[in-house]
């Protein structure tokens, strides 16, 4: 029945709206139909286990809840859900009559707006990685936490679900490479999560248990009407969406890495924080990370091969997917960096380019000062000079917590960069303590530039709206009145860059790989 009301709708008169071409799509659970200006989504009548669709009211059901969730994120793209009347031979969208079938009716777009089409093309920018990164961290701040005793809230299924991964990859594996890393990772797996179990239970505690996307990679995610919007949510199983919020993150980070763009993954990561105040979600990213890459390297080797030829491909995409999970589970080699200078010396370029180089959490004065007062990053405070957010006690309370926040990051493995003005020796010394205590090389990059071009950079920024920095002229004035020189006991480990002068960051960058260990 269903092929023939599938063939049947590929006729232009069974639609209530002009139809120049019909494409059909067909996924393992859905038949997709494009219009032109609308598309239909239906919903094969199966049972695979962990969805059952073979009764019309579970097809309408999950309709419905796919309208339901994806118009959280997608409410533009999403807009309804409509009956398929008449006969498998003669259907009709939208039509009277009772119902043989439902479908989603969703506005249609152009496939190559797709993330993962911008992404191959080289075509996404930084806006539009932020735009995402704000996005997401906006809508788990939304959704709604599960209650600690939801049968969905037992840690155990989780476990399972990842070290299940790994042992179907292990049932399917030939070669002895392959089985080594998987039993390696496997016991990585287990080992890790029995260290995270605590903090996962906190996490459920705190409400991060949340009724997320799912499916967050840039597959489902798209430019429509110039905004980033994601779709595709999983509605067909809660427990597959009812997750960690740092699960859902990490499905789109290590989807950045999979494709080659770790400095993408960092600084998508490193917005997301700043939006979401999340920075509880760093122990487990590894862990979630390394999950999402063995769910994508378990299906590339059981996906169907017709061939030998296809059996490689599928066991080299296997192979991508296990190496990017062996290096999340390496162990880790921290550093800190620290900048130091007057407001428009470069602090915020040269650390945003440094954090996404070399995979660092990037952490803003300007940031978390505004945090601690509960504004947003661009939110304007209207404070005037040394009041406000500008006190001295609200700067003191600005650099405690950006060295409890350092201190969690490095502790967790992460290489990090403090971007802070920085111009008081104390203030220094305080983030050069923090990784004394741990143990890890730690690098001050003095940012400079002539005091007319800083004044520019100043006048300059005012024009545009969106900034963080708050920093006027009078600012300025003070700090260069005021600030302390670099101490001698500060100068083996600081490099002097001079941020208006051209290849300025290149050396930079040449002189930190793989890392401070020289300085």
């Amino acid at each position: 029945m269903e092929s023939g009301l599938i063939s049947a709708l590929q006729t232009p008169e069974c639609y209530p709206h002009p139809v120049s071409d019909i494409r059909l799509i067909e996924t393992h659970i859905s038949w997709v139909l494009l219009t032109g200006d609308y598309v239909y989504k239906i919903k094969k009548p199966l049972d695979l286990g962990f969805l059952d669709f073979r009764e019309l009211s579970a097809r309408r059901h999950y309709c419905e809840e796919e309208l339901r969730l994806n118009r959280r994120l997608a409410e533009p793209v999403y807009e309804a859900v409509v009956p398929i009347t008449g006969s498998p031979e003669s259907p009709a969208i939208n039509g009277d009559g009772t119902p043989i079938d439902y479908a989603v009716r969703m506005r249609q777009f152009d496939p190559e707006q797709t993330l993962d089409r911008l992404s191959e093309r080289n075509e996404l920018t930084p806006e539009q990685l932020d735009e995402l990164a704000e996005r997401v961290a906006s809508f788990h701040d939304s959704v709604p936490s599960l209650p600690p005793d939801s049968p969905m809230a037992n840690t155990d299924d989780l476990r399972d679900a990842m070290v299940d991964n790994v042992t179907t990859a292990l049932e399917h594996l030939q070669e002895a490479g392959d089985r080594q890393q998987a039993q390696a990772l496997l016991e990585w797996i287990r080992d890790t999560f029995e260290q995270q179990r605590e903090r996962l239970q906190q996490r459920l505690a705190d409400g991060r248990i949340r009724e997320c996307h799912g499916d967050l990679h840039l597959g489902n995610i798209a430019l429509f009407q110039g905004r980033i919007t994601v779709f595709d949510c999983i509605e067909f199983n809660p427990e597959f969406r009812w997750i960690d919020t740092a699960n859902d993150l990490a499905f789109l980070l290590m989807d950045l890495e999979s494709r080659g763009h770790p400095a993408w993954s960092a600084r998508v990561l490193n917005h997301y924080l700043e939006h979401s105040d999340d920075y509880e979600a760093l122990p487990l990213l590894r862990l979630f990370s390394a999950y999402r890459a063995m769910v994508r390297a378990k299906i590339a080797l059981l996906s169907p091969a017709d061939s030998s030829e296809a059996e490689q491909q599928n066991l080299d995409r296997y192979r991508r997917y296990a190496e990017l999970a062996e290096r999340y589970s390496m162990i880790p080699q921290p550093w800190l960096a620290a900048t130091t200078g007057f407001s428009a010396s470069g602090k915020s370029r040269f650390s945003s380019a440094l954090a996404e180089q070399f995979s660092m959490i990037r952490l803003r004065s300007d940031v978390e000062r505004k945090r601690l007062f509960g504004l947003g990053p661009t939110e304007s405070s209207n404070s005037a000079q040394d009041a406000g957010i500008y006190t001295q006690d609200a700067t003191r309370q600005t650099y405690q917590r950006l060295q409890a926040l350092a201190h969690r990051a490095l502790a967790t493995g992460y290489p990090v960069i403090v971007d802070s003005a920085a111009l008081h020796q104390k203030e220094r010394d305080g983030l050069s303590e923090i990784a004394e205590s741990l143990g890890v090389p730690f690098v001050l990059i003095a940012c400079e530039a002539p005091e007319s071009v800083l004044r520019e950079r100043i006048r300059e920024r005012a024009r545009r709206s969106g900034e963080v920095s708050e920093a006027d002229e009078a600012v300025l004035d003070q700090q260069l009145g005021s600030a302390d020189p670099i101490g001698e006991s500060e100068r083996s480990h600081t490099i002097h860059v001079h941020t208006h002068t051209p290849g300025a960051l290149e050396a930079l960058i040449r002189a930190l790989d793989p890392g401070p260990r020289g300085h």
